[in-house]
């Protein structure tokens, strides 16, 4: 607990809520798919910490889920209340809006989170949006390999393009020396709506 509010006060909160949406998309996935108790834990567990896995791996550091007690403590909290609220007794039109906005809320937070560890490893512009983008799609890709789904980055709204512009945004804003939490939550709030919105609207980039 005391590593869990640390990281709060350090600012890892976007992690945190990044891991915690990705938990509950990862457990909505399962529901769909119709897996065990097992199997759901396994996609959900997978979907929020395999993208920041791959990312350490890349920038050979232990994954932060190996030395933080933080993430596994939210993850278990977050399919706790998703397991309360009976999430997983019924699939309805509700749990696919709650699936994209949890989706949604993970994306914009870990291409973020990702993007502010390539600027704390002093990467160039290619390395930052690379590292943001991995952190922000690497878990979705794991989780819809997992489940013999295609990869929501291949087809889904200006998915991944949003992982690539909001990492490009935060490294040109510390560049600028905009820095403090309110910039983060200004980008969040815009990469956020631009994803709901060009999901209520079908936006895609165009197709060959």
């Amino acid at each position: 607990m005391q590593s869990f509010l640390t990281g709060l006060i350090d600012m890892d909160w976007l992690f945190l809520i990044g891991t915690a949406a990705f938990s509950v998309s990862g457990y909505l996935v399962g529901v769909k798919k119709r897996f065990d108790l097992l199997g759901v834990l396994i996609v959900a567990i997978l979907t929020a910490i395999g993208g920041g896995a791959i990312r350490d791996v890349l920038l050979n550091r232990t994954p932060v889920v190996f030395r933080d007690a933080s993430p596994v403590f939210v993850i278990v909290t977050t399919l706790a209340l998703a397991w309360l609220f009976s999430l997983h007794k019924s699939w309805s039109s509700t749990m696919d809006r709650v699936l994209t906005v949890a989706d949604s809320i993970g994306l914009i937070a870990f291409s973020l989170a990702g993007a502010q560890v390539g600027i704390d490893f002093d990467l160039n512009l290619f390395g930052v949006l690379c590292v943001g983008f991995i952190t922000a799609v690497g878990g979705g890709v794991v989780r819809d390999a997992l489940v013999n789904d295609v990869p929501f980055i291949l087809h889904r709204e200006v998915y991944g393009t949003l992982a690539i512009l909001m990492a490009g945004l935060l490294y040109w804003a510390r560049h600028q020396g905009f820095m403090g939490l309110w910039v983060v939550w200004v980008l969040f709030t815009i990469g956020l709506t631009l994803r709901l919105v060009a999901h209520s609207r079908h936006v895609r980039l165009p197709r060959l």
